[in-house]
């Protein structure tokens, strides 16, 4: 229904959700397969948030495709896990809540909706050394998708991040990556490679985008495509100003559109899922401490994640957690120059751990262990940095890595580095030393560093960050490098170094949800009628990192959660098959 009242126009729906990413696309798709007539309003042009730039990998902890591959686990070796990795920060309620409703929520969409999922049955945790560890079998990702299925609902779906792709085409982690790195090397891989791109440039010159989509972009066009096909009402380009309150509870929302502002009036409540803070000065300003200004941060998040969610949710007394361990999911990034004059934000999460690879402060020294975490590794980067000293580092490599792996933003062979020298994103030396000077490293540091790490690296070793010690670290670097994975020595130049900064691939600080997705106020009192799901919720994981997919994996969970909240659903019709 819609009226004119004075002149603004009034609308009615039973949920509202604010923001399309994984989480508010969960909430809209479970609330309106219960009934609910949902509308779903996006600040941006297009939908998908985050998730359509992410990998699209979810930690959800017993799943069925899991058990389906012959692993039960048992829950409290999941517990014992999450207790050893968040300790005191460790939420009982919601914890519990995430690992009753997660292997539901698989079987609710694998059965339900159009999207469809692939195991990560070889995908362990991050931290194999601490107790309750997983070995694979706790993630899941989303089924590669063809867009042609999505009809004219595609034109307003997030495009794939332009620093992680090539040409617009999204490649997925595992074989497919595997063959683009391969494809100088093995003819099977450079058909693999040759066959994707042309159908790549077919889609462009057919749809000017491309249509076979992967990772985080297949999982918003398939939460996209459930949406609408249950009749959710998906509008971007317009953001929400104000929530409404109506005798203490929220009641709605009013939105900005072209055409002027919106009131929708929601019969069930309101869903937050804008995509936390990565982007929002202020908030940055006040709890990362490594940007004292607000701006020493660079996220991989969009641009337009400036933290609504959390500020409407305030404005109703909702409380932002600023407790957490690590306000961020950490990730380092490098610049990169668009042609544009703009700048890019390349996340560095795969060349890390490759053999070969190496990262360096100001002063030469290593700091960390390169193949841990995206999210360790900012964290030792951010430690190491002395008083006044910029949280910086080089990766540096030599040139039959970079031909092999690639270094950031540079690809692998046979792509030319020309062009990355000329924009100066890539720097090369002949030697350590004329490398060291063009990056603003320290000459001697730099060679004592690289001498005592090759020492040890010619035997596959790294007895100062044991780099290759835990599974984590293994599956992430080459196979085909015995006997340890991630470790080669540093020597025959050239010599090249990319930049690397502190960034996110959002945030972890948010409102202070309940194991229904319930926003609360100051007194840890339900606020009626708002949710708050996504990066716009406090994470679970109280600020740490313990596995891939630990933003995606809750947010699905709690959007599926909120659904079933507003729509009153108590319980689980797969109870049998999914506990």
């Amino acid at each position: 229904m819609s009226v004119d009242v004075n002149s603004a126009k009034v609308e009615t729906c039973d949920l509202l959700v604010i923001g399309s990413g994984a989480g508010g696309l969960s909430a809209a798709v479970t609330a309106a397969f219960h009934g609910l007539k949902v509308i779903v309003v996006e600040k941006e042009p297009v939908f998908g948030g985050t998730t359509a730039w992410s990998g699209g990998w979810m930690w959800v902890p017993r799943n069925p495709l899991a058990r389906r591959g012959g692993i039960d686990e048992d829950k409290e070796k999941i517990r014992t896990y999450l207790r050893a990795e968040i300790g005191n920060h460790y939420d009982s309620g919601r914890i519990e809540a995430f690992l009753e409703a997660g292997p539901h929520m698989v079987d609710f969409f694998e059965r339900h909706t159009s999207l469809h999922f692939i195991d990560g049955n070889k995908m362990p945790d991050m931290h194999g050394k601490l107790p309750g560890a997983g070995v694979g079998g706790r993630s899941v990702c989303a089924a590669p998708f063809e867009a042609e299925q999505m009809g004219p609902l595609v034109d307003k779906l997030r495009p794939p991040l332009r620093e992680i792709s090539f040409f617009g085409m999204g490649i997925a982690s595992g074989a497919d990556l595997g063959h683009f790195m391969n494809a100088a090397r093995s003819l099977d891989s450079f058909i693999h490679a040759g066959k994707r791109f042309a159908k790549h440039l077919l889609d462009l010159a057919r749809h000017r985008r491309g249509m076979h989509l992967v990772n985080g972009n297949a999982l918003a066009a398939r939460l996209g495509k459930s949406a609408a096909d249950l009749g959710v009402d998906i509008r971007v380009g317009s953001p929400a100003k104000r929530l409404l309150r109506e005798n203490r509870a929220v009641s709605g929302a009013v939105v900005a559109t072209p055409n002027g502002e919106v009131t929708i009036h929601a019969r069930r409540g309101v869903v937050l899922a804008c995509g936390g803070f990565p982007h929002d000065v202020a908030r940055k300003r006040e709890l990362f401490a490594h940007a004292p200004t607000g701006h020493e941060h660079w996220s991989a998040a969009p641009r337009t994640n400036t933290g609504d969610g959390l500020r409407l949710g305030e404005q109703v007394g909702g409380e932002v957690d600023a407790s957490l361990a690590a306000p961020g999911a950490w990730a380092p990034v490098s610049l990169v120059p668009r042609r544009d004059g703009g700048v890019g934000h390349f996340p560095h999460l795969i060349e890390r751990a490759k053999p070969g690879f190496i990262a360096v402060n100001a002063r030469g020294q290593r700091f960390v262990n390169e193949a841990n975490s995206y999210h360790d590794f900012v964290q030792g980067m951010i430690q190491a940095a002395e008083p006044g000293e910029e949280v910086a580092c080089w990766g540096i490599c030599n040139h039959h890595f970079i031909r092999r792996y690639g270094l950031g933003f540079v690809k692998p062979a046979p792509l030319p580095l020309f062009p990355h020298l000329r924009s100066g994103y890539l720097k090369r030396g002949r030697t350590l030393e004329e490398l060291a000077l063009a990056c603003g490293i320290d000459p001697t540091g730099l060679a004592r560093t690289v001498e005592g790490y090759n020492c040890h690296a010619r035997l596959g070793e790294d007895p100062e960050f044991g780099r290759g010690s835990t599974p984590y670290n293994k599956v992430q670097g080459d196979a085909r490098q015995q006997p340890n994975p991630c470790v080669a020595s540093v020597e025959r130049g050239p010599f090249y170094a990319v930049k690397m900064v502190p960034g996110s691939l959002g945030t972890f600080a948010g409102l202070k949800t309940d194991a229904s997705a319930r926003v609360l106020d100051a007194k840890e009192e339900a606020i009626a009628g708002l949710y708050a799901v996504g990066t716009d919720a406090a994470s679970i994981m109280g600020g740490f990192y313990p596995a891939g997919g630990i933003n995606l994996g809750p947010a699905m969970t709690f959007g599926y959660l909120a659904g079933r909240h507003a729509a009153g659903i108590t319980e689980y019709e797969d109870a049998a098959d999914a506990a």
